[in-house]
């Protein structure tokens, strides 16, 4: 067995195309299936249908998919573990969305982590969810609502619940001095929207899909970057829906405004997440600290 392998046999999975993953991973086609067929070898049985124009797993082939990613999470977590035993220090790594790591975490963790160094890595919530998934993060640090489903199923991963924040649509000021773009029924409105890879584009999508499908909103800007979108606001460019906690500083000096009414806006928590497994050292010390 490689572990290389599980790796490709994941990313495999997840594109259900050889094209895709093998550029994915980063190598060429040919020597992609190789080694899918080696895996194969190894599991003395097919794990991909290929009889069919649509690639699928076959029943072998889900549950190696699951296998992989619990074997790849735990060489992970002991490779980690292993370094700090030999250096004798440690270092959490914490995976957070774009907008949390600008505007949340410097402050909270320069409480709740006092003393202790720490890698932070800041990406979109999709990149996040993987890096949780395939353990090369302790800690996720991200917004949720009761209606974004989350990839990392509650089986596996637990959460503490740190603030709460508002997703609030805001637009530059018009001349009037109220939101020069403003969310109502039947009005086309430049809107400045999340993508798919992205948690508030999620809560968004899932808390105001109808009320925004009324809206005439015409999409202008698209971005996994919630700074990407408060820039485009901040230049006039249209209407975004942004985390009040990244753009209350704007709002207090009047280069934004709340657009709409409340019923507008969504509250969100914002939430550490982590594995129910047991964690290094360290991060079960931080755990305990932070935890009530």
């Amino acid at each position: 067995m490689n572990e290389t392998w599980l790796e490709d046999f994941r990313a495999l999975a997840e594109e259900l195309n050889f094209s895709r993953a093998a550029e994915r991973r980063n190598i060429t086609q040919p020597a992609f299936g190789r080694r899918i067929r080696a895996l194969e070898d190894w599991c003395g049985q097919p794990l991909v249908d290929r009889s069919s124009h649509r690639l699928a797993l076959t029943p072998a082939g889900e549950v190696v998919e699951e296998a992989a990613g619990d074997l790849l999470r735990r060489i992970a977590r002991l490779r980690r573990d292993l370094r700090e035993l030999e250096t004798g220090t440690g270092t959490l790594t914490v995976a957070a969305t774009q907008a949390l790591s600008f505007s949340f975490f410097p402050g909270w963790f320069a409480q709740a982590g006092e003393g202790v160094a720490v890698h932070l890595l800041a990406d979109n919530m999709l990149a996040c969810e993987r890096l949780m998934e395939e353990g090369r993060a302790q800690f996720l640090l991200c917004h949720i609502h009761p209606q974004m489903p989350l990839a990392l199923p509650a089986a596996r991963y637990r959460s503490l619940a740190l603030a709460a924040d508002r997703l609030v649509p805001v637009s530059v000021p018009g001349p009037g001095g109220g939101a020069r773009f403003a969310p109502a029924a039947g009005a086309e409105l430049p809107f400045l929207a999340f993508d798919e890879r992205s948690g508030l584009g999620r809560i968004l999508a899932s808390g105001l899909a109808e009320r925004l499908g009324g809206a005439g909103l015409r999409p202008v800007f698209t971005s996994h970057l919630a700074m990407a979108l408060r820039t485009m606001a901040l230049e006039g460019r249209g209407l975004a829906w942004l985390p009040l906690s990244l753009v209350e500083a704007d709002i207090a000096a009047g280069r934004l405004v709340l657009a709409g009414a409340e019923d507008w806006q969504l509250d969100v928590a914002i939430v550490l997440i982590r594995p129910r497994a047991r964690l290094a050292p360290l991060a079960e010390a931080f755990w305990r600290r932070i935890a009530p």
